[in-house]
């Protein structure tokens, strides 16, 4: 069996994983509050040194040889993927409705038909009943099983830091305590699930409790997509790279090699 067919071979699928996640990312670099993903790729040092902790073998024996013959043509793979929540850039906006928060680990709760979500994404509107919404539709909430609505005829609003909402008094510039963001910080980011629209989904969600002094939130800014572009560029060129290499690879064991193997075999029979 050519195990140099079949390494190269499964090399070029991880490069192509790796593709995908790179172009999800470039995709994403303007939405707002977007984090990107990365893989984490094992190569033979780290897969070997791993095994051999766990099967501990004597060097120079007939088992350790075997061991590492085994593992010498274990073939690249992805061992691990995660999402990188550190914070994106603050760009200010005109719109009183977009909100961004500072730190890392912070998130909007938000009410889908599915349940509660989490996003980073604060540019949100309100619709014709008052509700203040996600640009998907999605209903922004301030507690568990409760919405933000602000009264229509209010054409004042004002946030603190702490998300709390502020809105002027009918026929009058005097401002009042309205509804307060809820505002969640997960024990565990790993635990987060990417589901599309910018959402993640979080199962220890019914232990959290809103956070009542972030001193995060920002009216009047957008929390920019943490992607570096030119970085995931680069990273773009040097995959499609080696999948040119293993594809080199792969053509050389198959043609060349064969080709060479059928000839000397000939030349003997």
């Amino acid at each position: 069996m050519q195990t140099g067919y079949y390494s190269s071979a499964a090399g070029m699928v991880v490069q192509f994983n790796r593709l995908d996640t790179i172009s999800n990312n470039l995709a994403n670099a303007n939405t707002a509050g977007f984090k990107q993903d990365n893989l984490v790729i094992g190569d033979f040092m780290r897969l070997y040194k791993e095994a051999r902790d766990e099967l501990p073998l004597e060097n120079q024996t007939k088992d350790a040889a075997q061991f590492l013959n085994r593992t010498m043509v274990r073939v690249p793979q992805v061992v691990d993927s995660f999402t990188d929540f550190s914070v994106g850039s603050m760009q200010k906006s005109d719109n009183s409705l977009d909100f961004a928060l500072s730190k890392e680990g912070l998130f909007f709760a938000v009410k889908t038909p599915e349940g509660i979500r989490l996003t980073r994404d604060g540019s949100f509107t309100l619709d014709d009943e008052g509700k203040l919404r996600t640009k998907q539709g999605y209903e922004v909430l301030s507690e568990p099983d409760e919405g933000i609505t602000l009264n229509t005829k209010d054409n004042l609003m004002t946030v603190d830091k702490n998300g709390q909402i502020f809105t002027n008094l009918p026929n009058s510039v005097n401002f009042t305590a309205n509804s307060k963001f809820y505002i969640v910080n997960p024990d565990n980011l790993a635990l987060l699930k990417k589901e599309g629209n910018n959402l993640f989904k979080y199962d220890g969600l019914e232990n959290t409790q809103s956070i009542d002094n972030s001193g995060a939130v920002l009216q009047g800014f957008v929390e920019k997509s943490n992607v570096n572009a030119v970085r995931m560029m680069t990273q773009m060129i040097e995959t499609n790279r080696l999948v040119g290499m293993y594809e080199k690879a792969m053509t050389t064991q198959m043609d060349d090699m064969n080709n060479e193997a059928i000839q000397k075999i000939a030349k003997r029979a």
